[in-house]
């Protein structure tokens, strides 16, 4: 019995190294942006449409170096990216924060808050028309919220920049992906 069953068990260990084997065939690895996949080409041949607001524009001038490295737009754009992006900012619950403290002015120190930057994002390519992609995307930058109220407004300019840059990065690898297919 036991003949048959070390038998049927090394049968069975090599059917599942062939069928692992055939899986993995399957699988392909290459960089996102390698010369031969031709993605950062594409990249520096995607226009991104004027957006409105402070924050919208913080992500668009990211976007805009991230996508040509620097170049700026393209002079011929073979793709378009339409951007909108809204930011809140609010501060954050702690277990140990006293609020009657702070009300009556003894605390001097900052409060915890942070920033959610949304973006939504539409990428189409531009001899057709075709829309290739459109997501939304979220960010959250945390920011550490003065009782002055001129550092207070500094402070979530600051974590807003963060959140752009980062929500840039963001949107740039999911349309790098998106062309690179």
């Amino acid at each position: 019995m036991s003949d048959v069953f070390s038998r049927w068990s090394r049968v069975a260990a090599a059917i599942s190294v062939v069928m692992m084997a055939g899986l993995l065939a399957g699988c392909q690895v290459r960089p996102l942006y390698g010369e031969a996949s031709g993605t950062k080409e594409r990249l520096a041949a995607v226009s991104v449409s004027d957006v409105g607001g402070r924050v919208g524009q913080e992500v668009r001038n990211q976007l805009i170096f991230l996508m040509a490295g620097g170049a700026g737009q393209p002079a011929t754009a073979q793709y378009n990216v339409k951007i909108s992006v809204s930011a809140s900012s609010s501060t954050t619950e702690v277990q140990n924060y006293d609020l009657t403290t702070r009300a009556n002015n003894n605390y001097d120190g900052p409060y915890p808050g942070r920033v959610v930057m949304t973006g939504n994002y539409v990428l189409t390519r531009i001899s057709d028309g075709q829309i290739l992609r459109s997501a939304r995307r979220s960010v959250t930058a945390q920011v550490d919220l003065p009782q002055q109220e001129f550092a207070k407004i500094r402070a979530i300019r600051d974590a807003e920049n963060r959140a752009a840059r980062e929500l840039a990065e963001i949107i740039r690898t999911d349309i790098a992906a998106t062309l690179g297919r």
